[in-house]
């Protein structure tokens, strides 16, 4: 049975380090945007995103849709910001300080379970699990990281538009478009796998994977929100 085991682990970690060389050459025009010198002042709005990394996915089909979802929002945001409810720091840094908190408490915690899990010791309840078995809390966590990024990444969009900035312009967008949909993918496989040790495998060289797109993700987001 080992000897079986291990060319499946070797070949599930070989398609995963595929996955983020694909997603890393893909990420060299965004990291070479932020060498890129500013624009003049009147393309200073459309070039911020960039001065933080370019985008690298095409996202132009969708931004009429989304901008217009994002003008709904916003009217309540500036009211909120004209009125003193809402400090300028709070409207500037907010979406980030939450978003990392929960990639670091929420999904570094769920992580370290499900690898607990993957080891044989899901059955066991650790300090910070409040009762809960590594097997139980760890789709939780996850299910509940999954509905919280979908929600403050719509926070964010709003938010840019709120300070006058592009939205899905930057890395920080496509790497946004693309943790999620790698988290759908994970949550789907999740649900899916039982018993099965080769999408088991895949669950958890894949979930990993997803951690890395988070935290260049959330590096993305420095960058962005240090840009303006």
């Amino acid at each position: 049975m080992a000897r079986q085991f291990i060319p499946k682990r070797v070949l599930h970690a070989s398609i995963l380090l595929s996955a983020l060389v694909a997603i890393y050459g893909g990420m060299q025009s965004a990291f070479a945007g932020v060498q890129r010198a500013p624009g003049r002042a009147a393309n200073q709005q459309a070039t911020t995103a960039r001065r933080a990394g370019d985008a690298f996915l095409a996202l132009d089909a969708i931004e009429p849709a989304v901008t217009s979802y994002v003008n709904i929002w916003t009217p309540y945001f500036k009211i909120a910001q004209e009125s003193g409810l809402a400090p300028e720091f709070l409207l500037h840094w907010g979406h980030g300080a939450a978003m990392g908190t929960f990639l670091v408490a929420m999904c570094g915690y769920g992580t370290f379970l499900g690898w607990q899990t993957r080891l044989g010791n899901g059955g066991e309840v650790y300090v910070l699990s409040l009762g809960q078995s590594a097997r139980t809390l760890h789709p939780l966590l996850m299910g509940l990281a999954l509905f919280l990024f979908a929600l403050g990444g719509q926070g964010g969009l709003v938010l840019l538009a709120n300070a006058g900035q592009p939205i899905l312009q930057s890395a920080h967008s496509s790497t946004a478009v693309i943790g999620l949909g790698l988290m759908a993918s994970q949550a789907g496989l999740g649900v899916t796998m039982a018993d099965d040790e080769t999408k088991r495998t895949a669950h958890a060289f894949l979930g990993s994977g997803v951690m890395v797109v988070l935290f260049v993700h959330m590096y993305f987001g420095l960058g962005l929100g240090g840009s303006f």
